[in-house]
C-alpha cells in the first residue's frame, strides 16, 4: 500500500459564487437593450444558464423572457453563425 504524504494530497475548492449583476447594480431588464442581452447568449445563440451567468432565479427568468421577446421582433437572432 503506497504512503500518501501530506504534500501530495490535493484539495479542491469550489469557485466563489458569482453575484447577480441585476441585483447588485439595480438594473432593469429591457428587451430593447440588445447589447446587454447579448452578454447572456452563448456563441451559438443559446441562453446562458444561471450557474454560469451568476444571475438569481428571478432575474434569470426575466432575462430569458426578454431575450425571447427581442428574438421575436428580430432584435436578436435565434442562431448565430
Amino acid at each position: 500500500m503506497p504512503v500518501v504524504r501530506s504534500s501530495q494530497r490535493k484539495f479542491y475548492r469550489r469557485p466563489k459564487r458569482k453575484s447577480c449583476v441585476f441585483c447588485s447594480e439595480k438594473i432593469a431588464i429591457d428587451y430593447k437593450d440588445v447589447n446587454r442581452l447579448q452578454r447572456f447568449l452563448s456563441d451559438r445563440g443559446k441562453i446562458v444558464p444561471r450557474r454560469i451567468s451568476g444571475n438569481c432565479a428571478k432575474h434569470q427568468r426575466e432575462l430569458a423572457r426578454a431575450i425571447k421577446r427581442s428574438r421575436e421582433i428580430a432584435l436578436l437572432p435565434y442562431t448565430l453563425d
